[in-house]
């Protein structure tokens, strides 16, 4: 626990066990839906500090199967504050890794989110990349409220391995969340410019730059906006050194 948020600390190179084994969990004969069902959060620092406050986005974060940091601020702030060490993973990167995981065992894949020429070009590239991968179906992310009963029914028969949603989606992260038990047991992960990144209409910080924890200048200048970000920042700052004083 950092912070009254829970991270699991995974090194890469524990990671293709960990992934396959919630896979064989998912698998498994039984009723217990909501037990075989594993949602991963890559989690950012404006995540953490949202999982902090009592709401459904802290309940999604509570309930998760594998919560991995991918901010330098929260590697840093948990060394400060427990003597412990995680592993940061780059979205990208972290996608890629479980994308070759589900290909060795020919597991499955449903694509979520996105307009259709995006998701079209994203499921080509993966395709290209991952042969063996079977994609099972996808499904552009703006859909009508009377549609997602039917979305979700085809991706339930469809029973993916791993349902990767984008943005697009209404609710973003949460639409997972609120529809688990509408689902198929399996492993779910929302990263929302991933598919953009897939088609090839977005880059991605080089890994030079994450490494350095520079990524926020790299999105800065794609979304000026984000300066304002540092003021999160400075709260979160200000909560570590709280809670090195005051806090056991």
């Amino acid at each position: 626990m950092f912070l009254k948020v829970p991270i699991d600390i995974v090194t890469p190179e524990e990671l293709p066990d960990v992934i396959s084994n919630l896979l064989e969990d998912a698998e498994k004969p039984g009723t217990d839906l909501l037990s075989k069902s594993h949602n991963i959060i890559l989690l950012s620092l404006s995540d953490l500090l949202r999982a902090r406050r009592k709401g459904e986005y802290r309940n999604y974060v509570l309930k998760a199967s594998l919560v991995l940091p991918i901010s330098k601020s929260i590697v840093s702030g948990a060394r400060f504050l427990t003597g412990k060490e995680l592993s940061r993973y780059m979205p990208f990167n972290f996608v890629i890794n479980i994308l070759s995981i589900l290909e060795k065992a020919r597991h499955s894949l449903y694509l979520l989110g996105d307009g259709n020429r995006t998701l079209k070009k994203a499921e080509k590239n993966i395709n290209i990349t991952f042969p063996k991968i079977n994609i099972v179906g996808r499904r552009e992310g703006v859909l009508r409220k009377q549609e997602e009963p039917v979305v979700l029914e085809a991706i339930r028969k469809a029973s993916p391995s791993l349902l990767l949603a984008g943005k697009g989606v209404r609710g973003k992260e949460l639409w997972l969340a609120r529809n688990s038990y509408r689902l198929n047991p399996g492993l779910r992960l929302w990263c929302s410019d991933l598919f953009d990144v897939f088609a090839k209409k977005k880059r991605r910080p080089s890994d030079a730059v994450f490494e350095k924890g520079l990524e926020g200048l790299f999105f800065f200048f794609r979304s000026p906006m984000r300066f304002f970000r540092i003021f999160s920042y400075m709260r979160y700052k200000l909560l570590l050194l709280i809670y090195k004083i005051f806090k056991k």
